[in-house]
């Protein structure tokens, strides 16, 4: 059974820092990307940040540049988002997806289950 699971979700304050984690299980990490995605309440789900196989390309939704880095170990077969200077509006269910390279959601085929993010002005 192909899962993911993230984790380190939480409430922080604006300015504030976070790390999501996911972990991946069922077939072999290390050949798929793995993207973030988020959603809003009342909006829909959108691009965050996505990261090659190798590690080696990355891209980011411009709203997030220079604020957040997405990372992974293949070995762990985890893929991370540290989230750095955390706005109000990165408030979201944040997921974690595999699949091919790209920020559409229709690009990845396996989801986790979310993980709340809270930022507080």
């Amino acid at each position: 059974q192909v899962q993911l699971v993230e984790s380190g979700g939480g409430l922080v304050q604006a300015g504030g820092s976070l790390r999501l984690s996911c972990a991946g299980s069922g077939r072999t990490f290390s050949t798929y990307a793995m993207g973030w995605f988020r959603q809003a309440p009342g909006k829909e789900r959108e691009f965050v940040a996505a990261i090659r196989w190798s590690g080696l390309s990355t891209i980011y939704a411009d709203s997030v540049k220079g604020r957040f880095t997405i990372s992974r170990d293949n070995a762990k077969n985890t893929v991370y988002l540290q989230m750095n200077s955390l706005k109000p509006e990165d408030t979201a269910v944040y997921y974690c997806a595999q699949g091919i390279f790209g920020t559409k959601p229709y690009e990845y085929d396996v989801w986790g289950q979310g993980t709340q993010v809270t930022v507080s002005s």
